[in-house]
Order: C-alpha cells, then structure tokens, then sequence
C-alpha cells in the first residue's frame, strides 16, 4: 500500500482537527498543514494555530491518537523583502506539532537569483536544525518554475535533506515529461502531489485553477500512468485536488475527496 495524504488546499479552510478525523476516516497517512486556514474559506470559522497554543496541542494529540502524520508544512513562502530567519516561530511550532518536512516556495518574482538561492539554503538549514527536511515545489510563472532551475538550486543549497515536490498539474503545464522525471537522480524527489486538468485550461485561468479547482486524478489529461511509472519508489503521494463549486454547491469534504482517494488509490495499484 502506497503512502496517501492529503494536501490542505483540498480542504480549502476546514478547522485542523476536523481535517486530521477526515484524513484518518478515509485511510490516508498523512496530511500537509498551515498555521492558518489556505485557499478558499468554503464556510468554516477562521482559525490560526500561529495564535492558539491550544489548538496546536488539540491538533497534535488528534494526529496521534488517529495515526496521521504531519507529513508537511506549508505556507512558509519567500517574500520579497523577507529574510528566511524572520520565519524561525513559524517553523519552531510547525516542529513542535511533529511536522516531518517543510515545503518552500519563492513569490519574489524580481528576487536576485544569487540572493534567492542563497535564502533558500539558510532556510534549508533552519529546517534542519529543527529535526525536520526541507523540499521545494516547481511551479509555473514563480522564480522556481522550471526543472533545470529546481536542479540548480538543489546544485546550489547541496544537501542531501533539500529535494524536490513535484505537483503533477505543474510537471503537465510545463511539458516536464515523464522520460525527464525517469532522468532525474531518485534521491532528489521527496514528494508527489497527484491531481488532474484538461489541457483547454487556458493560460490566464491556471493560477486559479491550482488553487481552487482541479480534477479527480484520471479524469482530465495528464499522463498520471506515465508519470507514476517513471517514479521511485518509496515516495509518499499527496493529494491536491481543490474543488471549490462542489464546496460551493454543498458537498462536504468527505463527500468530494472520497472518490478522490479511491481513484488515486486505484492509479497506485492499491485497490
């Protein structure tokens, strides 16, 4: 059986403990977290684990009790004009939860190349003075939005605890074809994040569709069978599959990711 989580955009804003009792009535193994609610708010009552020192405690004894692991941290992203040392609270309670990796990305679009390389390795290193692994997500029209840019940065930062996510509707958008991932030294790879899109997406509608609407994996265009047989194994699978007008119409996040789960469980040959 393959390790499945689920992404935290594919609850949009769904309150933490909430979101661990669904990973774990649903089989999965892992979930990836914030400190604060990610995307679209779907109905649910603000909250901020950064602000609430009980809901961080009621939010680990809930990945303990129910076996889910907090597999990644996300929303710790590269601004311009941040230093990586400014998101050290940040990571200390992401640790403190039991979080086993932290996710990264640069929204600093004008950011110096030498500059941001070198902020990614400090925050690498930050990372891992607090026990846990740093990666880092290709995505299209951001500083990293490339395969040969990722592999620069993994050259540059030169650790064997930095590696990569590779979301499969970014690896599609960006014609990275699964004969490059075969390519690609297995060690580099941490983690997967499965979904699907139709290729007539256009251009303008694609950041909104990452964020909010995309496909059960199998039902749009990507060559998930293609992708998955060029991967090593051993990786975990997240999956990353926001729906936001079946939030919108109603339907709950057990409704809208159980079929989600069973089709991404059938891609890995689980069923």
């Amino acid at each position: 059986m393959q390790w499945l989580g689920i992404e935290q955009i594919s609850v949009f804003c769904l309150p933490p403990v909430d979101y661990v009792t669904l990973a774990a009535d649903l089989g999965c193994n892992g979930i990836s977290l914030a400190l604060e609610g990610m995307g679209h708010n779907a109905g649910y009552p603000p909250y901020s684990l950064r602000d609430d020192p009980l809901l961080r405690r009621e939010t680990r004894t809930a990945l303990r009790d129910r076996g889910i692991a907090l597999s990644i941290g996300e929303g710790l992203l590269l601004r311009p004009g941040l230093d990586p040392r400014d998101l050290a609270a940040d990571m200390d309670m992401l640790a403190e939860m039991g979080c086993e990796r932290i996710n990264s990305l640069s929204v600093d679009r004008r950011a110096d190349p030498s500059r941001l390389f070198d902020d990614f390795a400090l925050f690498a290193q930050m990372v891992a003075d607090r026990g846990m692994t740093a990666t880092v997500e290709i995505v299209p029209m951001l500083p990293i939005g490339s395969l040969a840019a990722a592999q620069a940065l993994l050259a540059h930062v030169n650790r064997p605890d930095f590696r990569l996510v590779l979301d499969m509707m970014h690896l599609h958008r960006l014609r990275i074809s699964p004969a490059a991932i075969a390519a690609l030294d297995p060690a580099q790879i941490a983690h997967v994040q499965l979904c699907d899109i139709a290729d007539t997406l256009p251009p303008e509608a694609y950041m909104d569709a990452a964020l909010h609407e995309r496909l059960t994996p199998g039902d749009g265009d990507v060559p998930i069978d293609a992708y998955l047989a060029a991967l090593p194994k051993g990786l975990t699978y997240g999956l990353e599959v926001p729906q936001r007008a079946r939030a919108n119409a109603g339907i709950g996040p057990h409704d809208r990711l159980r079929p989600v789960v069973a089709a991404a469980r059938h891609l890995l040959g689980d069923d």
